[in-house]
């Protein structure tokens, strides 16, 4: 009542914003581990074990015939570090601090605040992690090429934001639907450990098969990263566009239902949690 309240320009909102996201992105960084550095080597191996899990079912199951003709590893990777982008993204967006959390108790922190530290912070990790992976297997194992390595960065984007819209919906709805958001998130990330289409690619699927993972916005991106990777692949059964259209109406109605959620938050809810 008696505080003097200062009102700063657009400018200096932006700013203040800004740093408040960075701080939250450093400190989701280093929550699992106090050094930053080891966070990004355990996701490292993580991703280290993903591909080798699926080098050798590959191998044993003599499914490398049925692969892209090149690099057999690159063609794994191109689908691990894409689902894992997704997949971590997601569980991170639906884990990040909700409107009746004590953490917005304290201005200026707010919910869009809370998701992009959380978004940005599984890209950094994601990121630099794919990077650290393809230069020690280009340096220790064999030199490869990738044909359009920009747009195949770009479908990374793609994977990141579709988990970003996906996981702001489920977080919208999770106050009311604890339980089932809970359930839904893990189901969906282990569906997708099929779904997602990086133990094959579109083109050689059959028409019925085609129909059992054409819904999903992760296969398209899966396949159309594979065209951009391999100069030898061109995929005729799967489209850029839509896992585009898709995140930006899950975005929206996400936005719609995080900002309803937010006016009508309530601190009791962390009881039912």
């Amino acid at each position: 009542m008696f505080q003097h309240r200062r009102t700063g320009t657009r400018l200096q909102s932006a700013v203040t914003i800004l740093e408040l996201i960075y701080h939250a992105t450093v400190r989701n960084v280093r929550k699992g581990h106090a050094n930053a550095m080891m966070s990004i080597v355990m996701n490292m191996i993580q991703v280290a074990v993903f591909i080798l899990a699926f080098y050798i079912m590959f191998s044993l199951l003599g499914l490398r015939s049925s692969a892209i003709r090149g690099d057999f590893l690159l063609y794994i990777m191109s689908g691990v570090f894409l689902y894992m982008t997704h997949a971590k993204t997601l569980g991170a967006v639906v884990g990040s601090e909700g409107p009746a959390s004590p953490m917005m108790q304290h201005a200026p922190m707010n919910t869009v605040i809370s998701i992009a530290a959380a978004a940005l912070s599984t890209l950094y990790v994601q990121v630099l992690s794919l990077f650290l992976i393809l230069f020690i297997y280009d340096v220790v194992h064999t030199r490869f090429t990738i044909d359009r390595p920009i747009a195949a960065f770009g479908c990374l984007l793609i994977a990141w934001f579709t988990g970003i819209a996906l996981g702001l919906l489920l977080l919208a709805i999770k106050p009311w639907f604890p339980t089932f958001v809970k359930i839904f998130t893990t189901v969906y990330q282990r569906a997708n450990m099929i779904a997602s289409g990086k133990m094959f690619v579109a083109n050689q699927l059959p028409a019925y098969m085609l129909a059992m993972f054409d819904w999903n916005p992760l296969f398209h991106t899966i396949d159309q990263s594979r065209g951009f990777v391999f100069i030898n692949y061109s995929p005729r059964y799967s489209s850029i566009e839509y896992p585009i259209y898709v995140g930006i109406a899950f975005l929206m109605v996400g936005l719609m239902a995080e900002f309803y959620t937010r006016r009508h938050a309530s601190v009791s809810w962390n009881a039912k949690r």
